[in-house]
């Protein structure tokens, strides 16, 4: 049986869980046990998981509903697997920019996991960002002002589709949509914590519904900036076979891209969530 040890990180979010074995069956009651960690810390990793593709999947079922990624295919056998990587020969990391994961979409995911297969001698650690801080500690006019109002995500912005280019010149699905659209609440109501937390993000919201973009934009230029502030903020640095799972609802995650001319091999799920409130 799991001897499971939480260890906090950071702060404002973050816990590394140590006397986890994932290549294991994930029995109910440990399965519940991560999935409080996760609602208490937002963030979890488990370092020494060497897991095959089967394995992650199991992992990764006993959390939740694994789901396909819009753009890029997955590995051989296993569509809801993505490799997320950086070459060395690549400028561009994936997704190297703060933000939740497809907020596009009208129903994003509830968590993501990343396994790491190949890391670089330096570099690629990963920043999050908990966003219960950012709402909360926005000044009760503001957030009066906000709340109830509603931002728009589009999977177009430019800053983000630049890092996506490489993956999508080696990995893109076929039938790959080119734009996904989806309106969201600035604040969203977490569904099992009842906490609300901002959720807009410099990766994928475009506007706020109602506004014009001159009026829209410094508002969502303050919101950027302010959700990443960090005192808000932890920071992963990652070994072979360490593992990450994350809250896309209350937090959000950067790559950091400083380790060029050097290769960066991860693997990815994405769980099924709801239509945010």
């Amino acid at each position: 049986m799991d001897f499971m040890k939480i260890q906090r990180i950071a702060g404002a979010l973050g816990a590394e869980i140590q006397g986890v074995d994932l290549s294991q069956p994930v029995s109910a009651a440990l399965a519940q046990d991560l999935r409080g960690a996760l609602r208490e810390h937002l963030v979890i990793f488990l370092r020494d998981q060497p897991l095959s593709p089967a394995q992650f999947m199991a992992f990764a079922e006993a959390m939740g509903q694994p789901i396909e990624y819009p753009f890029v295919k997955g590995l051989p056998g296993f569509p809801c697997v993505i490799e997320v990587k950086k070459l060395e020969h690549e400028r561009n990391n994936f997704g190297g920019i703060w933000h939740s994961d497809t907020t596009y979409l009208p129903e994003p995911p509830m968590g993501s996991m990343l396994l790491a297969r190949e890391i670089p001698p330096f570099g690629g650690d990963t920043m999050f960002a908990n966003q219960y801080m950012a709402w909360d500690s926005l000044s009760d006019t503001f957030r009066a002002m906000l709340d109830g109002r509603v931002g728009l995500s589009s999977s177009a912005k430019a800053d983000v589709t630049r890092t996506r280019e490489d993956r999508l010149k080696t990995d893109a699905k076929e039938a790959a949509p080119a734009q996904l659209q989806a309106a969201h609440p600035i604040a969203r109501t977490h569904p099992e914590t009842g906490r609300k937390a901002l959720f807009v993000n410099v990766a994928h919201t475009v506007g706020i519904e109602g506004l014009t973009d001159e009026e829209s934009a410094p508002l969502l230029n303050f919101l950027f900036q302010h959700q990443v502030k960090p005192e808000f903020t932890c920071r992963f640095q990652w070994q072979p076979h360490s593992l990450a799972f994350w809250d896309n609802r209350c937090a959000q995650h950067n790559p950091v891209n400083d380790y060029h001319g050097y290769r960066r091999i991860m693997h990815r799920i994405t769980l099924a969530g709801d239509k945010p409130r």
